[in-house]
């Protein structure tokens, strides 16, 4: 941990450096990236420093960063990585059909329990919008503001990805053209490394996602959902001899969700009476409003578990939010880009006691799992809404061996974006209230406050760079109280 003299230089720095770039950054601490316009690739090199007043690294530094910002508060970070997309042909005409991709990114932590990280590594064939990819890669799904936003519920980015083989449409593509267009993926994969209670688990993940309105229509509604399961490896509960269901018979009640009902033998009556897996999705919904002034985008993700959103038990919980996209804001000196808010709602789950039959179907547990004790994470970290918090995230009694005590809670959250001069800046505010579970409440209403600023400026070091720093703050019962400061510099390279 910093000495207290060493922390306030760094803060003063940090925020020195905020005055002289006049801004603040549109990432708060990793950006996903994407392929240059006019290039095959990019590659990069990026050197970050973190520093906190606690132990722990503030809230808005760490979450939906892809599981590469480590929890310790003081962390010294270097990452490479190169991606790209390459044509199969030399010849104009099929060059914009055939291609391959690729992708591969390292990160080493020098912190108190120092790491090296692949956050990526994946290869692909493309031909037009349909892909084929294998290993791990950045990907976002759902209708929401994945930058801006809380994240998505189920996916938000919080974790490392998982390493998968996927085929799908990555764009939409029409089905009726200028009316009807659809995107989605198939694909498995398995959530590697030793977990705290299970191990060698199995990953299927699948998504469907249609677009009412042409491209430059002024009026768009989306729907669609996205659907994952853990199943296939090794549990202590409910299990013969340790081992969950696995196999081919038993992948069809995977990916359908049906449970069994004495179809399939060799499985446990838990197995047997409940579908196969632990399974996790989220239907989603949106309506966009493309204006001469602006862009609107309003959304909902509804969250399943179990029944209970079939019976519409659980319909008070989801995620809602509004993304305003202002237009014509380029030759200005100041401008406020992009404001996103939402509300997050977890409380319902169906309500607080649960039964069988198809009239009571309570006590949904998010991310928590019978069988699945460590939940819906991957290597620590929630794959979900961070929101919904680890219990080593948090000082809170422990909730048995599950992964989370805290999956009760409702979040008011903004973002804005915007620039001044060449600067960019960004800011998200958060205010959640958390009441733990519904087996093992909090004392009451627990609030916590989570904010950053943040900003970024290309600056000519290096043959041109990017220098990047943000100020964040935790206020609350939740997490002990923390006040950490980023400072990044990256380079990228064209090709």
């Amino acid at each position: 941990m910093l000495h207290c003299g060493i922390l306030k230089s760094g803060l003063f720095l940090s925020f020195a450096v905020l005055a002289s770039l006049y801004s603040i950054s549109v990432e708060a601490a990793i950006q996903i990236d994407t392929v240059l316009v006019g290039t095959e690739g990019k590659a990069w090199v990026e050197v970050a420093g973190y520093g906190s007043t606690a132990s722990r690294t503030p809230f808005w530094l760490r979450a939906n960063q892809w599981g590469i910002v480590p929890n310790s508060g003081q962390v010294l970070s270097t990452r490479v990585g190169i991606e790209g997309r390459k044509p199969l042909s030399k010849d104009s005409l099929s060059a914009s059909k055939w291609s391959f991709v690729y992708g591969a990114e390292l990160v080493g932590n020098a912190a108190e329990n120092s790491k090296l990280l692949l956050p990526q590594a994946y290869l692909g064939i493309a031909f037009k919008s349909f892909q084929l990819t294998a290993g791990r890669r950045r990907q976002y799904v759902g209708f929401n503001d994945h930058e801006l936003g809380t994240g998505a519920y189920m996916w938000s980015g919080n974790a490392l990805p998982v390493p998968r083989v996927q085929l799908g449409f990555e764009n939409y593509v029409p089905l009726i053209k200028s009316f009807l267009y659809f995107k989605g993926f198939y694909s498995d994969g398995f959530l590697d490394g030793k977990r705290p209670v299970t191990s060698d688990l199995k990953f299927h993940n699948k998504s469907l996602f249609i677009r009412l309105g042409r491209p430059d229509g002024k009026l768009k509604l989306h729907g669609g959902f996205n659907h994952a399961v853990q199943w296939g490896g090794k549990s202590p509960y409910f299990t013969e001899n340790g081992q969950m269901p696995k196999g081919f018979d038993k992948y069809w009640y995977v990916i359908t969700g049906f449970k069994p009902k004495g179809k399939v033998s060799g499985i446990t009556s838990f197995d047997g009476t409940n579908r196969i897996g632990n399974h996790v999705a989220s239907l989603d919904f949106g309506l966009e409003l493309d204006l001469k002034s602006v862009n609107i985008l309003f959304y909902r993700q509804n969250l399943v578990e179990d029944g209970s959103l079939f019976y519409l038990n659980n319909i008070k919980d989801g995620l809602n939010g509004v993304t305003f996209r202002m237009k014509d804001n380029e030759a200005k000196n100041f401008s406020f880009d992009r404001l996103t808010l939402e509300l997050l709602y977890t409380k319902s789950q169906g309500g607080s006691t649960a039964a069988d039959g198809n009239s009571i179907r309570g006590k949904d547990d998010y991310f928590n799992n019978s069988q699945v004790r460590d939940g819906w994470s991957y290597h620590g970290r929630g794959l979900g809404t961070p929101f919904i918090t680890a219990q080593t995230e948090n000082t809170w009694p422990r909730y048995a061996d599950f992964f989370t005590n805290n999956n009760r809670v409702w979040v008011i959250h903004s973002g804005m974006q915007g620039k001044l001069n060449a600067a960019t800046w960004m800011t998200k505010l958060s205010l959640s209230s958390n009441e733990g579970t519904y087996n093992q409440p909090f004392p009451g209403q627990i609030y916590q406050f989570s904010g950053i600023v943040s900003l970024e400026k290309p600056v000519k070091w290096l043959g041109g760079s990017n220098i990047r720093a943000a100020v964040s703050v935790d206020q609350g019962k939740l997490f002990d109280n923390a006040l950490g400061m980023m400072l990044a510099i990256r380079k990228d390279f064209a090709f």
